[in-house]
């Protein structure tokens, strides 16, 4: 979900400016091309991960359908990933609730439960239609699921998490990202499922696509 179409289901009229980058267009492994299944960023992006790893990242946000849709497939890839591919999720710094957003995940990060709660998140959103936008509504709700509320609230107001919010705007600014859920790898490459699926194709088979290439461009990566 990009922010026009946020905007436009909330009943907000928004104008976005048109993407910032020009890409070529080019054949890829498997039938994808540059520029119109995914993009090489002009400028690169540094990257965290160790030396000798690849960089993939998940940007996200828990107020986007598409990515609670997503989450699955993603959630299986990432557990087979080869050990020299360094995996993890950015909450983006746009859509509703943002920043409660962001300090809860960096929050559950911090404490080892993402694994455990990410599903659960996205489930009580957009499945049960709980209003989790508030600290306070997050923190109840997360309490509820076995987190421990004295630790989550001191890392939500943490330095630390703070300084992890500020990293994850950087990344998205970098990256040039304006719809979630995206990929980025190794600060080179961007893709989605919309871009990877193409028009007219349901949104699992687009989940499959965007993790297919995804593999790809990680060995692009490998090669250089």
């Amino acid at each position: 979900m990009d922010r026009r179409e946020f905007m436009a289901q909330a009943g907000v009229a928004t104008v976005l400016g048109s993407a910032a980058w020009a890409v070529p267009t080019a054949q890829a492994q498997g039938g994808f091309q540059e520029g119109r299944h995914y993009v090489r960023l002009a400028q690169p992006v540094p990257v965290s991960a160790p030396s000798g790893k690849v960089e993939v990242l998940e940007f996200f946000s828990y107020a986007c359908p598409h990515c609670a849709a997503f989450e699955p497939a993603l959630e299986g890839w990432a557990k087979k990933l080869p050990a020299d591919v360094a995996f993890r999720r950015v909450p983006v710094n746009f859509l509703m609730a943002a920043e409660v957003f962001q300090r809860s995940y960096f929050s559950l990060e911090a404490l080892g439960q993402v694994e455990a709660m990410q599903r659960k998140i996205f489930n009580a959103i957009h499945g049960q239609r709980t209003r989790l936008f508030s600290a306070e509504a997050m923190t109840d709700f997360l309490v509820q699921q076995g987190v421990d509320k004295a630790k989550f609230t001191e890392l939500y107001s943490s330095f630390s998490v703070q300084n992890k919010v500020v990293q994850a705007r950087q990344l998205v600014e970098r990256y040039k990202i304006d719809g979630v859920p995206a990929l980025g790898v190794h600060g080179r490459f961007y893709t989605s499922p919309s871009l990877a699926g193409g028009d007219n194709v349901p949104e699992t088979v687009s989940h499959g696509r965007a993790l297919q290439l995804t593999d790809q461009l990680i060995a692009q990566v490998r090669k250089g």
